[in-house]
């Protein structure tokens, strides 16, 4: 359950005048906006408040992948794991903006994920395949029935591939979308043709110090100019933009500019409405319940409801914040729309039914809360096993006692839910079947107005004479998880080849009841219990390799639980197989190393250096400030000197650490990460803006080694081409584009068609020491396990 301080801020970030009026103002459109993008934070908020916030649109954010190819500015979680982060992410921003998720992409082992960066559509319609991602987006085209669409980034060169490929399946998806006879599948699920109105291009260039625009934006046909503020809470639009923004934290969003951006420039590209002078993207659409009431041959009885139905809503949204009346007249709109429902004719239901089945609902939000029935909702504990329970609490409002109230859990197949009490505090004891399946990590979508997660509170309500319903998520998300879990320590192991040792010890860490662990393991290698713990056993001569040794508890598979906490996102778990990991390699290292490593949670390299036997201890702001001439070698982690002031602070010492024979590795840093050029490295080195042009993407892409003799590629492993085989994602980014004449440039590499970067790998010798400085993606061969970025990082923290 959440703590106090918790449900503070939950309430304090959500006081319940501003929940009110949010959902007044949904009801003054009729009109739905889709955004599309590859990642979540590559929507365009500021914009999407705004068309949300004051002019009532239902805005959807359609995005493609869960960003787990991505970097993490706030810890270690990767992968996967990031990829659960970084979906908490998105649906906590789109629900500051009141905006709908629609994922198209389920994680890392679906194959629309996010594998890293690309620099063409084509490279990535390659991964996902074009026509996977294109039925993707006509299924939600038809499911959600935007009128317009509107796609982040532009399909130029100089742009992320994954932006490149969802732009251009988004275009191709709208004449898909409205073709009875493309992916007739998606008809016999009851999902029919529908007709995007307007698609409009963003009129702006996506460049900026990542990406590099290689054409110039379309002209601009229309400008969305936010000349007001929220009338809510006093905000500039493009302010709560930056509100949604802030929580992308683990790629470092959320800005205060000091004019919050009001403009949005668009080019309409596509529409199937008669040409005439847009004023607003919403013209010639339907925006609101009267102008639906001009339908050809629409009953006058219907056409009346309509508009009578307009009249209550303009006069409840007048009313605010006075409740009664609020509900009185949401009440008779309701009523009025529902006689529509009913009567109006299959050709105007064809086209605007979704309006008016959507309206009702979101009308009935409104009254639930107007009517103060229902607080919160939260189960303890907040997952179960199956074979399990758990206990689900609702906490009604102040009002519920003036209304026949039923409260229903709406829970995973295989649990069940029995009431074991009904007062002020409705409560049910939840039990799992022994058989029920673990939850799924990534669902397909999330909704503003609520029923998100595995688990959900549906509450019906009689309030004046009508049943009123709603959906309403629990405080944490709620799951179905394993009963034990296994954590193996190390759960990798990085073995030389001709090491003498034949035993590692490993301590399994067994959560939850008691069970029986074992082991799996291929020819060579032997799994030894030794008391509570185990011994990895090598079986005659140690073969060069990765081998996997899978545990299993009783019978089954074993899984390691990651949870995932940050206060911006609150708890989130994320389940993998446990394994133990062998890596058996040709590798030597460097005598007399003392490393000390300085990372900033966005890496975990000084785990990989300890684990491959060396002298490293991770120095925190006291060791920083202590002697560093203890250390031969020290280490600055990816991101650090962004993410932690202790270190940019003793700049000037690191630099006479270097003077006075020690050697300084810095690992690879965007130019936003308390990089300056000539004041961060020894000697002055620039970091290359826009990233795009410093980076080689295709992890196989030819190296150069231009200094071969050079001491760091010599010894004490002598790198050759095999060390670059096997990479996974690229091979570097946020290369160097100039440096002091002392550096040495080892490595030269490009992308296909792209004029070769030396920037990759530089090394100068200055005073008695050494300043190396690495753009690979080093820490990320090393978590996927990669020989030659550990051969490779034993020579680079090699003593100077």
């Amino acid at each position: 359950m959440l703590s106090a301080r918790e449900r503070i801020e939950k309430q304090m970030g959500a006081p319940a005048l501003v929940r009110l009026h949010r959902k007044l103002s949904r009801l003054k459109s009729t009109v739905t906006v889709m955004n599309t993008g590859a990642h979540p934070d590559d929507e365009q908020n500021g914009l999407l408040a705004f068309l949300r916030l004051e002019h009532g649109m239902r805005v959807i954010v359609a995005c493609s992948t869960r960003g787990e190819g991505g970097q993490n500015a706030l810890g270690p979680e990767r992968h996967g794991a990031l990829g659960v982060l970084r979906s908490r992410e998105m649906e906590e921003a789109a629900r500051i903006i009141d905006a709908d998720v629609a994922w198209l992409g389920h994680g890392p082992d679906d194959t629309i994920h996010d594998f890293g960066f690309s620099k063409d559509g084509d490279a990535t319609f390659a991964r996902w395949g074009e026509a996977r991602i294109v039925e993707r987006l006509v299924r939600d085209y038809r499911k959600e029935r935007p009128d317009i669409v509107i796609p982040t980034f532009l399909d130029v060169p100089g742009q992320h591939g994954h932006h490149r490929a969802m732009t251009r399946a988004a275009e191709a998806a709208i004449v898909l979308a409205a073709d009875a006879t493309a992916f007739p599948e998606h008809l016999a699920e009851g999902l029919k043709p529908w007709r995007v109105a307007k698609y409009y291009l963003p009129a702006w260039s996506g460049g900026g110090g990542t990406y590099d625009d290689a054409l110039p934006p379309p002209d601009a046909t229309i400008t969305v100019e936010a000349c007001s503020r929220d009338k809510a809470t006093g905000a500039e639009y493009g302010r709560i933009g930056e509100w949604s923004r802030y929580f992308h934290a683990s790629q470092g969003m959320g800005d205060w500019p000091m004019q919050a951006k009001s403009v949005w420039p668009l080019h309409l590209k596509l529409t199937s409405i008669a040409a005439s002078e847009e004023r607003f993207i919403s013209d010639g659409l339907p925006n609101f319940l009267e102008q639906l009431a001009a339908f050809p041959d629409l009953p006058d009885e219907v056409a009346a409801a309509l508009i009578s139905a307009d009249t209550a809503i303009a006069a409840a949204i007048e009313a605010f914040p006075h409740r009664e009346a609020i509900v009185s007249m949401l009440t008779h709109a309701a009523r009025h729309l529902e006689r529509v429902a009913a009567n109006a004719p299959d050709a105007f239901l064809g086209l605007h039914g979704h309006r008016i089945e959507r309206k009702i609902i979101e009308i009935d939000a409104a009254i639930l809360e107007a009517a103060s029935v229902f607080e919160r909702a939260s189960a303890d504990p907040r997952s179960i096993a199956p074979g399990g329970r758990s206990v689900l609490t609702a906490e009604l409002g102040e009002n519920a006692g003036e209304y026949k109230i039923r409260i229903s859990p709406l829970l995973p197949a295989g649990i069940a839910a029995e009431p074991a009490s009904f007062g002020q505090e409705p409560t049910f004891l939840l039990t799992a079947e022994t058989h029920t399946s673990l939850s799924s990590h990534f669902l397909p979508g999330w909704a503003a107005l609520g029923g998100n997660g595995h688990a959900c509170i549906q509450v019906s309500a009689e309030i004046e004479g009508r049943n009123v319903v709603g959906l309403f998520d629990l405080e944490e998300s709620f799951a179905v998880n394993a009963a034990q879990t296994l954590a193996l320590h190390p759960d990798a192991l990085i073995i030389p080849v001709g090491t003498a040792c034949r035993e590692w010890p490993i301590k399994a860490d067994l959560a939850g009841a008691p069970a029986t662990i074992a082991f799996d393991a291929p020819a060579g290698w032997a799994m030894n219990a030794n008391g509570d713990n185990w011994i990895a056993a090598a079986q005659g001569k140690i073969e060069p390799g990765l081998f996997d040794i899978r545990a299993r508890i009783g019978s089954h598979p074993a899984f390691e639980a990651e949870t995932i906490y940050y206060p911006h996102i609150g708890r989130a778990e994320f389940r993998r197989p446990a394994v133990l990991n062998v890596l058996a390699l040709d590798l030597q290292l460097p005598e007399g190393a003392r490393i000390a490593y300085v990372g900033g949670g966005a890496d975990k390299v000084g785990l990989w250096l300890a684990r491959m036997g060396l002298d490293v201890i991770d120095l925190d702001a006291v060791g920083l400030a202590g002697d560093l001439s203890q250390f031969t070698t020290i280490v600055v982690g990816i991101f650090a000197f962004g993410l932690r002031e202790d270190l940019a602070a003793i700049t000037q010492r690191l630099h006479q650490f270097v003077e006075n024979g020690g050697h300084l590795v810095t690992l690879y840093h965007r130019p936003s990460d308390g990089w300056h050029p000539d004041e961060t490295p020894v000697l002055p080195l620039q970091i290359g803006s826009p990233s795009v042009r410093w980076r080689v993407t295709d992890p196989r892409a030819e190296v150069t080694v231009l200094s071969p003799d050079h001491v760091l590629l010599s010894g004490p492993n002598a790198i050759h081409p095999g060390d670059w085989e096997g990479w996974n994602k690229e091979r570097g980014l946020y290369f160097a584009s100039s440096w002091d004449e002392c550096y040495v440039p080892l490595l030269s590499m490009h992308d296909v068609n792209e004029q070769p970067l030396k920037g990759a790998l530089l090394s100068a010798e200055i005073g008695k020491g050494r300043h190396t400085h690495v753009s690979l993606t080093l820490h990320h061969q090393m978590d996927r396990l990669v020989p030659g970025a550990f051969r490779l990082m034993a020579n680079l923290v090699q003593p100077a």
